[in-house]
Formats: structure tokens, sequence, C-alpha cells
């Protein structure tokens, strides 16, 4: 079974966070976010506010990037989706 999206985004941020030997609350301060927001993340909340978690992944010098997984995307999504701009 595939690891979840916040499953893959603590792994990171706590993998990163380990090599930059920062603690969770250096990282807090680094990134202007709360320790208690960290710990959220690296637990692997499922809610945690994206702009907040971009501002942490800034700081470890991570990114986030949005990709297509597959055509199947597009043919679940039925014949509009397959006809609208910017497809």
């Amino acid at each position: 079974m595939p690891r979840s999206f916040a499953a893959v985004i603590a792994g990171e941020v706590r993998a990163r966070r380990a090599v930059l030997r920062l603690t969770q609350h250096d990282l807090a301060q680094l990134a202007g976010v709360s320790e208690r927001f960290v710990r959220f993340v690296e637990q692997g909340k499922p809610s945690v506010q994206l702009d907040s978690l971009v501002a942490v992944l800034e700081t470890l010098g991570l990114e986030l990037k949005v990709t297509a997984r597959n055509s199947q995307a597009v043919r679940a999504a039925g014949p509009a989706a397959e006809n609208s701009p910017g497809q």
C-alpha cells in the first residue's frame, strides 16, 4: 500500500531536518512557524496549512511540486476534462 501524501512529507521533513542538524525549535524559528506546527508536519497530520508547510519546506531547501500521476486521472474525470482548455 502506498504511503499517504502526509506521511511522505513527514518523512522527508524529518530526514532533511536531521541532515541539517536542526531541532524542531530551530526549524520553527527559521521558518517563522510554531514548534507545534513542525511537530504536526513531522507526525504526518493531514490538515496542515499549505503556506506554513511551504515555509518549512523552503527553509529546509525542499520544494513541493505538483505533477500528473498518469493519464488515468483525466480518464476518470470524463470527456469534459479531456476537452477543457489547458489540456
